[in-house]
């Protein structure tokens, strides 16, 4: 007989109580052989109750909400074992979903980042990670489900839901995430900004720091950065994985034709995503400096609107390495299709039109209904792990430096006295 397993509490009226579970008698036996007795029964069913869902108080929030082991977003109802108080293990509502149990882990990674007493710049790092946790969830996971879709599979998952259902449910909760991601984010910019740490946008910095910046960006960024046209003679350019790109919408002086132009943000290792200005605790976005520099990419043109997106490609593109007859080769082979995969998430900044907002979903082929995710602030908040390794050592985790306790004479004439040879 199988049993439930790992559930020490059980719910009772009041919300905030919480008593034992209480445990079979065994007699000393083993699970697995114990005979079932009237009695046992009874309890097995007050344990195998609570498989789905306890009552107790939130330590981190200290507020007594209930705890569920449901995946948050699964409105289904508790399950409840059958009227002889066993439970069959072959019902899909017992199992957790294993795509949704990831966002799962993500929204305590989150719950980290909302921690007022987590310190302010580890606070960044976490919010860096629930993005960076995002990216390969969409990579990884949503890329698999799809491909399960392409090929036309409908068998269902442990806890009885299609490719496509998940693939709902999995959007449904990422929205959610990114949106308290988003509000978690404003309110530790207000911390950093008390503590004398700014971030700030192209024009929310004085005309001396518009300067500087513009200097930095001509000697170091803008040899880097290549615009690419958009139009009936130009294809829509190729966009590599999680890249940074600027839409700019634009025309000449005497001509009202609309051309638009892809500009990737060339980050990467030598150019980092905020700027410090100067010595000061004042980082400016590269996206937000690009664009107030367009003029040096179109000179002579009007900019009529510079809008940013952000795309994500499949990477579940695994071979059998066990029937490889060159190892390198498919690794490279792998490699190759990473770059040129599917791709299965489009992020774009608010207040992008709506014509190009269907007119990119369109070109990458994408549905823009589902698989198009807007975000009110900063995309790829990933990069925030560089803002996190500042040195102001008031916001962060203090270091415990390790140290060697030396060992007494005493305690090294005891090893050798009973048979142990000393330091």
């Amino acid at each position: 007989m199988t049993k439930a397993r790992g559930v020490n509490r059980i719910e009772t009226e009041d919300a905030n109580e919480v008593t034992p579970a209480p445990k079979p008698e065994t007699n000393g036996a083993p699970p697995e052989v114990e005979k079932a007795g009237p009695a046992a029964k009874s309890s097995k069913a007050k344990t195998a109750s609570a498989v789905r869902s306890v009552s107790a108080t939130d330590a981190s929030s200290r507020s007594g909400e209930r705890i569920s082991l449901l995946s948050p977003g699964d409105d289904r109802p508790v399950p409840e074992p059958g009227p002889d108080g066993e439970w069959d293990l072959g019902r899909p509502e017992l199992y957790l979903n294993r795509e949704l149990t990831w966002l799962s882990f993500n929204w305590r990674v989150l719950g980290l980042a909302e921690d007022d007493r987590t310190p302010l710049l580890e606070r960044l790092f976490f919010l860096s990670i629930v993005s960076s946790n995002l990216d390969e969830f969409f990579m990884k996971r949503i890329g698999g489900l799809k491909q399960q879709l392409e090929a036309g599979v409908t068998r269902l998952s442990p806890d009885g839901r299609t490719p496509h259902e998940q693939i709902a449910a999995a959007y449904e909760q990422v929205r959610a995430q990114v949106a308290k991601q988003r509000d978690v984010a404003l309110g530790v910019y207000a911390e950093l900004n008390e503590n004398d740490i700014r971030v700030r946008g192209w024009d929310d910095v004085s005309d001396d720091d518009r300067a500087w910046l513009r200097e930095y960006y001509v000697r170091n960024v803008f040899p880097l950065v290549t615009p690419q046209a958009t139009d009936p003679a130009h294809p829509f350019p190729f966009i590599s994985n999680l890249s940074l790109n600027l839409l700019v919408t634009l025309h000449y002086p005497d001509d009202d034709t609309v051309s638009l132009a892809r500009v990737k943000v060339p980050l990467g290792i030598g150019v980092p995503r905020f700027i410090r200005v100067r010595e000061e605790q004042l980082y400016v976005p590269l996206e937000s400096v690009m664009a107030g520099n367009l003029d040096l990419l179109f000179p002579g043109m009007i900019v009529e609107s510079c809008e940013q997106f952000r795309i994500t490609r499949n990477a579940d593109t695994e071979q059998d390495e066990e029937t490889a007859d060159d190892l390198l080769a498919m690794i490279e082979t792998e490699l190759r299709d990473r770059k040129f995969s599917p791709i299965v998430r489009l992020e774009v900044a608010a207040g992008m039109a709506a014509l190009h907002r269907g007119m990119i979903a369109a070109e990458l082929g994408l549905d823009e209904a589902q698989d198009v995710f807007e975000s009110d602030g900063m995309l790829a908040l990933r990069d925030l792990a560089e803002l996190a390794r500042i040195d102001v050592p008031s916001c962060a985790t203090s270091l415990i430096a390790p140290s060697i306790t030396r060992r007494s004479p005493m305690s090294a004439a005891s090893s050798t006295r009973f048979g142990k040879p000393g330091p």
